[in-house]
């Protein structure tokens, strides 16, 4: 198409300013009060707007003209160019349409192949993963039960009585002669500790235990045999704990009967020690506190004993040598008791995962720490010097009774009597001293124990004779 401004063209110029209205720059606003101020006198009211809008309108119709005259002179080129690129756009369009149907039928296969596949593997997934928890749970729950039925058997046979499922007379003869078997207490521990461990992860994800919770006969099996038997277990090994005794003032256990006491002792403290909590916190300390607070109990039960019959005695000295024969006894047995528990090595803690505080030491060391003592004949000894001295003063207060003054008149003699009773208590009983501690002696005889056990004769006879007067 020519340009109306172009002077090779032969058409008459047209007045109409092409480049002002192609201008980047025009403003229609601008030039419209740039034709109302050209026709017009700003200060006369009011402003004549026909000339103007007659002129726009003129403008517009020359265009119109223009645009006609064009398109009538340009027609032929005109419509050869629109069919060249209506033909151009068919082909294009052909092009793409077969391109877009080959495209639909790679995605109708794609999705036939992979995505109907992919749905149907999530599925297989979802089903397998369900039926892969169902086994891991239902593997939990057999391992429950299993030792369920371990803990019971086990607990038979700590407890003397055959258990439900043995039914035939040569078993029963057979739990009968294995009737209260003290290492029954050990397993049943180690039992317990697999069960406990096992129960520790019921609520994490990924746990041996995990669901265990939600699955009834696990919740029947801990309230209905496995907390019962833990009380039976801790309540037997408290009590054998308790009843330690290798000697009285009749007598001494033989030989076979200080080994089967030995076995039954260490048999209930091992339980005790394996049955305390281990600890939840990552830095929290741990101890065997229920072996600790068993051992306490037995070293609180034969201090009260003595202290009471040691002060009946002083009120009557006609029982003196025999209170002060039994008095000895005890202070032997936990001496004996000592020597059981240097002689036998800590277990090996399975839940506390290499934080044991006691690695390859002796039962004896953490009680002799809780207590604060050097040894246990020494705790005896002023624990109870310390609980004599007010029952002396007791006595002496009282005046001039018969008892106070026998007890003046004879303060020698009692003096040496509990300095003997000191002596004698603080050695081990002869059926067990060969064998303590890997055959090191605990004491001496005669002289040597007397300057062995000095300190805790003086503190011993010092609380009755200094608390005496004149």
């Amino acid at each position: 198409m020519s340009n109306p401004n172009d002077p090779s063209n032969t058409d008459e110029p047209s007045y109409i300013d092409y480049e002002a209205f192609l201008s980047p720059t025009f403003s229609p606003s601008a030039f419209a009060n740039t034709l109302v101020l050209s026709t017009n006198n700003p200060t006369e009211l009011p402003l004549d707007l026909s000339t103007p809008l007659r002129r726009v309108l003129f403008d517009i119709q020359e265009i119109d003209s223009h645009i006609d005259s064009l398109t009538t002179r340009s027609s032929i080129p005109l419509l050869s160019y629109t069919k060249s690129q209506t033909d151009a756009s068919v082909k294009i369009v052909s092009e793409v349409d077969a391109q877009l149907k080959a495209l639909n039928e790679s995605y109708k296969q794609l999705e036939k192949q992979v995505i109907q596949k992919h749905s149907e593997a999530e599925q297989v997934k979802l089903v397998a993963a369900r039926l892969w928890e169902t086994l891991r749970l239902g593997r939990a729950v057999g391992r429950a039960l299993q030792l369920g039925r371990q803990l019971e058997v086990q607990n038979g046979e700590l407890t003397g009585s055959a258990t439900a499922s043995v039914t035939t007379s040569a078993a029963s003869l057979k739990s009968r002669e294995r009737q209260q078997d003290h290492r029954a207490l050990v397993r049943c521990t180690h039992t317990l500790l697999q069960l406990r461990e096992l129960f520790a992860s019921v609520g994490t994800p990924g746990g041996e235990g995990y669901g265990l919770e939600k699955v009834l006969v696990v919740r029947t099996l801990r309230e209905q045999i496995v907390a019962p038997v833990e009380k039976n277990v801790r309540e037997t090994a408290e009590r054998i704990s308790r009843e330690f005794s290798v000697g009285s003032a009749s007598g001494s256990a033989t030989f076979a009967q200080s080994e089967e006491i030995k076995g039954r002792t260490v048999s209930a403290l091992t339980a005790l020690y394996l049955l305390t909590q281990v600890p939840t916190r990552p830095n929290e300390k741990w101890a065997p506190t229920l072996m600790l607070q068993a051992l306490e109990g037995y070293l609180r039960s034969a201090l009260q004993s003595s202290i009471a019959g040691l002060s009946r005695a002083l009120a009557n000295l006609d029982s003196l040598s025999r209170t002060l024969a039994e008095v000895g006894a005890r202070c032997q047995n936990v001496v004996a008791l000592e020597a059981v528990l240097e002689g036998t090595k800590v277990p090996v803690h399975p839940m506390l995962q290499g934080k044991q505080p006691v690695q390859g030491g002796n039962m004896l060391q953490p009680l002799l720490a809780y207590l604060e003592t050097g040894s246990l004949a020494s705790y005896f000894w002023r624990t109870m010097a310390s609980s004599m001295a007010p029952r002396v003063q007791e006595i002496v207060a009282k005046g001039n009774t018969t008892a106070a003054r026998t007890l003046r008149a004879n303060r020698q003699s009692v003096g040496e009597a509990i300095r003997e009773c000191v002596i004698k208590g603080s050695q081990l009983p002869s059926v067990v001293a060969a064998a303590a501690a890997k055959g090191k002696s605990k004491t001496g005889d005669g002289e040597a124990a007397s300057k062995q056990w000095e300190r805790e004769v003086a503190v011993m006879v010092g609380s009755v004779v200094n608390n005496l007067g004149r």
